[in-house]
């Protein structure tokens, strides 16, 4: 017999807490359009968007990556998927100009623009406490898995399950023997990606906390990122 799925225990209930559980743009994540908000380095934010609009995700120092979610309103078990997008676009590394699916095989937004070099990360699972832990950790310690559910939390949502992320910036190179590095992002202070909403979505956003190994610069130091959400139609500046 199948269960029900109503039944299925959701992934969203934290490891921990941090500022990400305060930190709600607004009660239900609607934007002020042009407004420019912070994610705090070590915490998530989320933002509810409909179609047309814009938002843009600024790696304000250089050196952060971004974890990135996308969750489709009306049914939070839609959400946009690495694997699936992988196979969409047959490359490892979406560019502008093109849509980003979700496990339905849907767009849920559509990648318009990229003022960085490009390289960001669609391989690495979210960290979380036991990845941590794995690396030596004792106790909690802050993690992007973790942002997202706390951020969905603040704004009245809640984590079905922890998709892969849109890593923005990571820098994960494949070698030709199949093995990967982990290394800092070759992204410059103020670049930006801007992604188009395809449909009703909640975008969540984590300034990524791993200080261990070196993907947030070289000197392991996680800063905060910058967002803003721009009108359907409206000019972008």
């Amino acid at each position: 017999m199948v269960e029900n799925q109503e039944t299925i225990p959701d992934q969203g209930e934290p490891d921990g807490t941090n500022g990400s559980a305060t930190a709600a743009i607004s009660p239900d994540g609607r934007p002020q359009f042009g407004e420019r908000y912070v994610v705090a380095a070590r915490t998530g934010r989320a933002v509810s968007l409909l179609p047309g609009e814009i938002l843009r995700v600024i790696n304000t120092h250089g050196t952060q990556v971004c974890d990135f979610w996308a969750f489709c309103t009306e049914d939070p078990r839609e959400f946009m998927s690495m694997e699936h997008l992988r196979a969409q676009l047959e490359t490892i590394i979406p560019q502008a100009g093109q849509p980003l699916c979700t496990n339905r095989r849907r767009p849920i937004l559509t990648f318009i623009e990229d003022t960085s070099p490009g390289i960001h990360d669609t391989i690495i699972a979210a960290c979380d406490l036991h990845r941590y832990h794995s690396l030596g950790v004792e106790g909690y310690h802050d993690n992007c898995t973790d942002n997202l559910r706390l951020a969905l939390l603040a704004i009245g949502r809640r984590a079905r399950e922890i998709p892969a992320p849109f890593n923005l910036w990571m820098n994960i190179p494949v070698g030709r023997d199949h093995a990967i590095d982990w290394l800092p992002p070759v992204s410059r202070a103020g670049d930006y990606v801007d992604f188009r909403a395809e449909r009703p979505c909640i975008a969540v956003m984590s300034a990524c906390p791993q200080d261990m190994i070196p993907v947030n610069g070289k000197d392991n130091v996680p800063v905060n990122l910058h967002f803003e959400v721009f009108a359907a139609g409206s000019f972008i500046p």
